[in-house]
């Protein structure tokens, strides 16, 4: 959630960043009354509680005449107290669900929607065939790595199989993914797939995504989309004694589609389930755009090693998420449908996810919010179905890239089954 004070302070930026992202603004007006109530109602009831004490210190010192009356009033109090807290409790749920309702501040991103992103850099050409082009499931299928008619059969639409090279693939890009992550310093974590609604609530994905996350009602867990969640939830409730401090967290992840009928339904660019190597940075807020930009780079850096073209796109701030004050996603070539399509994405949450999890860091003038920050190194499917497509060539085989042959037992080719 923002900072008050700096809302207090200037919620003109506060509604600057609404209107850039699309939002209302009228939110932003109804969080400043819901803070200045609250305020007003913690006033009042301090107020009371003081004159509750100094009347109950008074009442050993009255005479037998007075007694009576002081007592009187003592009781008189004591309910006012007791209603001023009602108040505040009340106040208190008042400014938490307006405070929820109001996105994280953008910071540098450009205003509008989904097509307003701006393109920062292209690396790598754009590649051309001499023999017509197969998408990734006929090439998956070929080589006997992708199995959707199963997929479906056993779980339904939006769900596969994969087979042979295609889970040898999926390891291999897990490990290199994991090994350039330990080599930049981060530790390695295998994370929960399920999660209390308080690391759903505090990583923002209940309010707008609400309707792309799986709940087991029985058991008040969800399952998440991304391991963003349980790697923020992860130091929730803690003051760190220092930063940065950085995770690498693999998980399957798990995403309804809602709303997403009839795009990409074949093959396994758009599943109900997926796996995904991701990036966690907690650091100071001062050093959180910093940060920001070493993601992309690590970003970066493992689709070279995957010999990939890609561009970097700056997203608008009407296609952020609520916790991220900006975003940069980069995009591969998709040769069968001839447009990018992401395959990672990096966010500057400042500390917007800290202050709704409770997370610190040890300053000189005591705890201070943390930053957070997250980046995907490798959404596999996604990654596989690129891979496929941008080294498919016309026997069949696929090239595989030098980076990742030490995972796949030295391997130069896929071959057909």
């Amino acid at each position: 959630m923002i900072d008050l004070k700096a809302l207090r302070d200037d919620p003109d930026v506060v509604r600057a960043s609404q209107t850039a992202r699309g939002d209302d603004p009228a939110l932003v007006d109804a969080l400043l009354a819901a803070d200045e109530a609250r305020r007003a109602v913690v006033s009042r009831a301090d107020t009371l509680r003081g004159e509750q004490k100094a009347v109950s210190q008074s009442v050993r010192g009255a005479t037998p005449e007075e007694r009576p009356a002081v007592l009187e009033k003592a009781k008189a109090l004591a309910e006012q107290v007791k209603e001023a807290e009602g108040a505040q409790a009340e106040a208190d749920t008042g400014l938490r669900a307006a405070h929820l309702a109001v996105p994280n501040v953008i910071a540098g991103a450009p205003p509008g929607g989904v097509d307003d992103f701006i393109v920062l850099e292209q690396v790598g050409e754009v590649p051309s065939y001499d023999f017509p082009v197969r998408d990734h499931l006929d090439v998956g299928s070929i080589l006997g790595a992708i199995d959707t008619e199963r997929g479906a059969k056993v779980s339904g639409a939006r769900f596969a199989f994969l087979t042979g090279p295609g889970a040898l693939l999926e390891l291999a890009l897990v490990n290199l993914a994991m090994a350039q992550a330990v080599d930049a310093g981060f530790t390695p974590v295998i994370a929960p797939a399920l999660v209390r609604p308080e690391a759903m609530e505090g990583t923002g994905f209940l309010g707008a995504h609400a309707a792309e996350v799986y709940k087991l009602e029985n058991d008040d867990l969800y399952l998440v989309g991304t391991s963003e969640v349980p790697l923020a939830a992860y130091h929730s409730g803690e003051v760190l004694e220092s930063v940065p401090r950085r995770y690498a967290g693999f998980s399957s992840c798990f995403r309804r589609e809602a709303g997403s009928h009839g795009k990409d339904t074949r093959g396994i660019i758009r599943v109900h389930q997926f796996d995904k190597v991701e990036m966690f940075s907690y650091v100071g807020l001062a050093d959180a755009a910093a940060e920001h930009q070493r993601l992309l780079e690590w970003e970066k850096e493992f689709l070279g090693k995957l010999e990939l073209p890609f561009r970097v796109i700056d997203v608008a701030a009407g296609d952020l998420g609520s916790s991220a004050a900006r975003k940069f996603d980069c995009e591969a070539w998709l040769p069968s449908q001839e447009r990018w399509l992401e395959l990672t994405s990096t966010s500057n949450c400042t500390d917007f996810q800290a202050r709704r999890l409770n997370i610190r860091i040890r300053g000189e003038k005591g705890p201070v919010p943390a930053a957070t920050l997250n980046g995907t190194l490798c959404a596999i499917g996604r990654t596989i179905a690129v891979l496929l497509e941008v080294h498919q060539r016309a026997d069949g085989t696929v090239h595989v890239p030098l980076a990742l042959r030490p995972y796949l037992s030295g391997q130069s080719e896929l071959k057909p089954a």
